[in-house]
């Protein structure tokens, strides 16, 4: 039977939402309006659960009204709510003690068969989530993650305005900037052969803002790079982004430290506290990482020392660094063997180690080939016991330790050494401030407008592999949340960096006309960051992927499995945006033709 559909000039007012209702209520005629979440049919009687934005309410329906109604029919109802007779509550609803006895149904609009099925702790496939995303967000987890995002801004903007903060939009077509990243580019129509280039970040526009006297710059700002796939990244992603005038690092962590307190007390119920600062070089050595989780210890031990004279040629390098993994000397064969396999993902050629027996012997591969004294004093070196495991890394120092560091961060996954929400929070500071390249050359790394630390500013030139800059990051059990650095003011400082990168004045004058001429008006000291707010809602959230806080996203691929771009665009469109040639057009992951299975981890 085709069910009825609305009459014209139907007033789409409800007088509650349904999760509002409570035992207070009982006797009241209430309009409601949502969608079918589940039928339970009862002989005579139909029991429907019907959901909108505030929560679920139970509705009681005569089956003859309710025979054609099926899940995620849209429905307006007009009842009364009464109490549910005794013993047929549900404590697990907040409107668990009543129901609406309906006097009055009428459909919205109907629903075709699912393509998932909504009411379900069981997810269907991220292929198909993305694809119905405006399905996947009826959900109560999806619809909960981006009200919490909602919360997350209003606490931020509240937090920004009390520091005396004033809020400005930056352009999204802009030119080319350096921020470590390909720009994704725009054809201009009117100026043929022409590109805007869409921001990475607004670090130039803000650091005018400061030249421009504004003082106290901040946005929420959509920012865009055009990455090779990497886990967790969104070819356009969010940022809450700042900069401050007359300041100093300590001046800008303090806002940082402020607006995440803020959040995480308001919206996690827990107290940040003072945030310890940890330099880059101690971050590495101790932990293997720039941004290391502090929630469990477990800390490397250097050994360049202790093998300085060893006659195993592994050994024989810059940098040999352990860590130990407590009990792992119980694993067998195959576990090491698989261990050896998660270091060649990373790219390494493998894994040394060492297992302590009960009784103290060595044994492992690495025992065999050290000397007596090595092996005598090597359980005391690192702090092992009897039964643990150490994994070794020789080589370069910093390839070296990130290994080691993603061994630590492994072993406490399987060990399950992170007790469950709990957090710790870490201001890295004293970044170096260039990196070699494979060529021999060198990059910054943060961007060319970082300023080097008071005590580098003259000679980072001479020293460019031990040169720090002001930059500092915030990091939360593991992740970089916040980025930012103390920026160049001086002009003559910054024509020096440009020529250590090896930047002519011509080439620099090109690229960065426009601001290096605003250096010519008097600009302040000035220093700001920027928080990552996918990753920082993500967190409160308490999901793994950034995908599930973002409303509509992408596959790492930059595929939208919803609108199924990036498109062709037809030869009109080319014509007119002045494109000539016709490049090939692969499909992309996700698309028909395309190579193998989308990827869906991101």
């Amino acid at each position: 039977m085709t069910p009825p559909s609305p009459s014209k000039g139907t007033a789409l007012l409800r007088t509650h939402d349904a999760g509002t209702l409570r035992a207070s209520d009982a006797g009241t005629t209430v309009t409601l309006a949502g969608w079918v979440a589940r039928r339970r049919d009862h002989g005579g009687v139909v029991f429907l659960d019907l959901r909108d934005a505030s929560g679920y309410v139970q509705v009681v329906v005569r089956e003859e009204e309710a025979h054609h109604l099926r899940n995620e029919y849209c429905v307006l109802v007009t009842g009364e709510v009464r109490r549910r007779p005794e013993g047929n509550e549900n404590p697990e609803l907040p409107t668990g003690e009543i129901e609406v006895a309906t006097s009055k149904l009428e459909v919205l609009s109907a629903s075709a068969p699912l393509p998932f099925p909504i009411e379900t702790d069981q997810a269907a496939s991220d292929d198909v989530r993305y694809r119905f995303r405006y399905l996947d967000l009826r959900r109560q987890g999806p619809a909960s993650v981006l009200r919490l995002r909602s919360e997350i801004n209003r606490v931020a903007r509240a937090a920004m305005a009390r520091h005396g903060f004033t809020e400005v939009e930056t352009p999204n077509l802009t030119r080319s900037t350096p921020e470590g990243a390909r720009d994704f580019v725009v054809p201009v129509r009117l100026q043929p052969g022409k590109w805007y280039a869409l921001p990475q970040s607004p670090q130039l526009f803000k650091q005018l803002l400061m030249i421009g006297g504004l003082e106290r710059y901040y946005q929420i700002a959509r920012c865009f790079r055009d990455e090779d796939f990497r886990a967790d990244r969104q070819p356009e992603f969010t940022q809450l982004d700042f900069e401050m005038s007359f300041v100093d690092r300590d001046d800008v962590l303090a806002v940082v430290e402020d607006v995440v307190s803020a959040l995480w007390r308001e919206l996690a119920g827990h107290e940040v506290g003072e945030i310890l600062r940890m330099t880059y070089r101690e971050a590495m050595d101790r932990f293997g990482s720039d941004k290391p989780d502090l929630r469990f210890g477990l800390e490397l031990t250097e050994l360049t020392s202790f093998f300085a004279g060893t006659p195993f040629r592994v050994f024989q390098a810059p940098y040999v660094g352990a860590v130990v993994m407590p009990g792992g000397g119980s694993q067998p064969r195959r576990a090491f063997d698989a261990w050896q396999d998660w270091a060649k993902s990373r790219g390494a050629r493998g894994l040394a180690y060492v297992t302590i027996a009960e009784d103290g012997e060595l044994g492992g591969p690495v025992a065999k080939n050290i000397s007596d004294a090595e092996r005598a004093g090597l359980v005391e070196a690192v702090g092992a016991k009897p039964g643990d495991c150490v994994f070794f890394a020789a080589g370069q120092r910093r390839t070296s330790q990130e290994l080691l560091g993603a061994a630590r961060n492994e072993i406490a996954r399987r060990l399950e050494l992170i007790a469950p929400g709990s957090w710790s929070f870490l201001f890295v500071v004293d970044f170096p401030m260039f990196e070699e390249t494979e060529d021999g050359s060198w990059t910054f790394m943060h961007h060319p407008f970082t300023s080097p630390t008071p005590e580098w500013r003259e000679r980072f030139a001479e020293d460019k592999g031990n040169a720090l800059s002001d930059a500092y990051d915030l990091v939360v059990n593991g992740n970089e949340l916040a980025s930012g650095s103390v920026r160049i003011h001086d002009a003559d400082l910054q024509e020096r960096v440009f020529e250590t990168l090896g930047m002519s004045r011509e080439e620099a004058r090109e690229r960065f006309g426009f601001f290096l001429e605003a250096f010519a008006f008097g600009p302040p000291p000035h220093a700001g960051a920027a928080l990552g707010w996918d990753r920082l809602t993500a967190l409160l959230a308490g999901v793994e992927s950034i995908r599930e806080v973002i409303a509509f996203p992408k596959t790492g691929a930059g595929f939208d499995p919803l609108t199924g771009a990036p498109t062709p665009i037809t030869d009109a469109q080319r014509a007119e945006a002045g494109i000539d040639a016709k490049p090939e057009e692969p499909a992309l992951p996700g698309q028909p033709g395309a190579p193998g299975p989308s990827d869906p981890t991101n």
